[in-house]
């Protein structure tokens, strides 16, 4: 890109923005940030991108900054926009993977905020192959609303209380301008600080990391330290395929049941595996979880947020906990250099207080993702066990054919205890984009339904959801799986001690029904959600664009 008299527009090009003679023999490193005012979780990141550019250039980088988008998902959550969602994660690795390789990088830092941004980054690390560190921008801090913690949970499931009488409009008012107080990812365990918990244990970021306030200045030594990282690992030749190998993922996946993470997770670890070039069936999730002790007390389910997380010591207090009880892989690599084992063993790690638990008293004595298969959900359907404490249920089938379908229901009092809430035609291809069910989830908390109704979807939820809610469940509606066959009133089961999803019918039954059915029409006929519809897969293999 840079050498010879050929390459002299090139150079001309590049001296406009600042190189000079003895920039043009360093490494040149790429510097993504989904940095925008948008969302709190991506408001500080160019602030964390100039940092990283600092790292690499005070140790002989060139460092180059651009940036990528980010959807807010709690801004867009229950609006038609939060079909771009999940298709903002493709977005985001095309992105990165372009600029990377039309400008010939030799090494990339990425840092991510929001949900999608985390994989979208690491998807695209892995395709490019060049050294590489994730970091990720940080967890906000919690509101207090009368002498508690809240989150922007709060404020959703608020909606619900509201909507019952529970709760004043002043009294929603006041939470709403009090549960957001600073920069930074929603505050629990929800689906941000899932993904940079579980790209810690994978090995994508330096140790002790995920867990680091937005608000805290450590996060700023962490991006310059990345910087100056991606120099060492250009030098040793270490790549991120050669630490996103399987028993890596097994790691991330570890931590996750071990955590009790977002069910999300169960979507972007198989496709990050993908573009790594690793092979990552769900199936996994569900064998790793059977094995894998729940001992964080984590939002949604729990009592704490990340901070505290990092008050305790941070993800490598969890990690130390598994890798003693033979729980993970130690000799898998990492962006330091060093095996996991070998970072573990330099670090002061405490033993977690009343944030992580001991192995031998557990919160739950296996992990929060379960895996359910049957006659509704042949390929599968995702339930996070540990958010809820009804873990069997049967009722009547109450079936909508959109999620506004059932949001309005909700609100007009129309779900009776007893009754199985199915949204359908919100997966990948039929939604187009999967949307998250928050909004739903959250007014069926509000409304006192949470351990009295069971709620399934072909779409997917927030990692702040909880209660009995499936998701994922495939193959979708838009492409005749066995939910578009459902009717009001048939019976459905869920069975998680034994993994079942099934309906009251028999095949034959089924197979009648559905030679009723029709596709239905695409709902998006130009642009970037059509695109997406054709192109995209199973949410049971990560529903990736390949």
């Amino acid at each position: 890109m840079t050498e010879g008299p050929e390459r002299a527009p090139h150079r001309a090009m590049l001296r406009a923005v600042g190189l000079r003679d003895e920039d043009f023999g360093k490494p040149f490193i790429g510097v993504v940030s989904t940095g925008n005012e948008v969302t709190p979780c991506n408001l500080h990141l160019t602030d964390l991108a100039k940092e990283a550019r600092r790292g690499v250039w005070e140790n002989n980088g060139v460092g180059i900054e651009f940036t990528t988008i980010a959807v807010s998902d709690g801004i867009s959550m229950n609006t038609e926009g939060m079909k771009g969602s999940l298709v903002s994660r493709e977005v985001i690795a095309d992105s990165i993977e372009l600029e990377c390789f039309a400008e010939r990088f030799d090494g990339l830092v990425g840092i991510a905020g929001c949900d999608k941004s985390l994989p979208g980054t690491v998807m695209a690390m892995a395709r490019l192959n060049i050294p590489s560190v994730f970091l990720y921008g940080g967890t906000i801090l919690p509101g207090k609303y009368m002498g508690r913690d809240v989150t922007i949970q709060d404020v959703y499931e608020a909606v619900g209380s509201y909507s019952t009488g529970q709760m004043t409009l002043q009294q929603l008012v006041e939470l709403e301008k009090v549960a957001c107080p600073t920069e930074g990812s929603c505050a629990g365990l929800y689906t941000a600080n899932t993904m940079a918990s579980a790209i810690e244990a994978l090995g994508m970021s330096l140790p002790g990391t995920a867990s680091i306030p937005a608000v805290d200045q450590r996060i700023y030594d962490a991006a310059y330290r990345s910087g100056a990282q991606v120099l060492k690992l250009l030098e040793n030749g270490i790549k991120p395929r050669d630490i996103m190998t399987y028993e890596a993922f097994e790691n991330a996946i570890t931590v996750v049941c071990a955590m009790g993470g977002s069910t999300n997770s169960v979507l972007h670890l198989p496709a990050m595996a993908y573009e790594a070039g690793v092979k990552l069936d769900i199936d996994v999730f569900d064998k790793i979880s059977r094995r894998t002790p729940h001992i964080a007390d984590m939002r949604p389910g729990g009592r704490f947020v990340m901070v505290d997380l990092d008050r305790v010591g941070g993800v490598p207090v969890v990690l130390k906990k598994l890798l003693d009880a033979g729980l993970l892989h130690g000799d898998c690599l990492t962006v330091t250099g060093k095996t996991l084992a070998e970072n573990l063993r330099e670090m002061r790690i405490g033993d977690g207080g009343e944030v992580v638990r001991p192995l031998s008293n557990p919160i739950h004595p296996t992990g929060g993702i379960a895996i359910l298969k049957g006659n509704l959900a042949p390929e599968g359907g995702v339930v996070k066990s540990t958010a809820s404490a009804v873990q069997y249920f049967k009722g009547p089938a109450r079936v909508f054919n959109s999620e506004e379908e059932a949001y309005r229901a909700l609100l007009k009092r129309q779900i009776q205890p007893g009754d199985v809430i199915v949204i359908r035609y919100e997966g990948p291809k039929g939604g187009p984009g999967m949307r998250e069910m928050l909004a739903v989830t959250a007014i069926v908390v509000g409304q006192g339904l949470k351990e009295k109704v069971a709620l399934l979807t072909d779409g997917r939820f927030s990692g702040a959801t909880h209660g009995l809610m499936v998701g994922h469940v495939s193959p979708e509606a838009a492409v005749g799986g066995p939910i578009a066959a459902l009717k009001d009133g048939d019976i459905v089961e869920i069975d998680v001690p034994n993994r079942k999803l099934s309906v009251e019918l028999s095949d034959e039954e089924i197979r009648k029904r559905m030679e009723n059915w029709t596709p239905p029409p695409p709902k998006y006929t130009r642009g970037v959600l059509a695109k997406y519809a054709k192109l995209v897969g199973s949410a049971s293999r990560g529903a990736v664009c390949g």
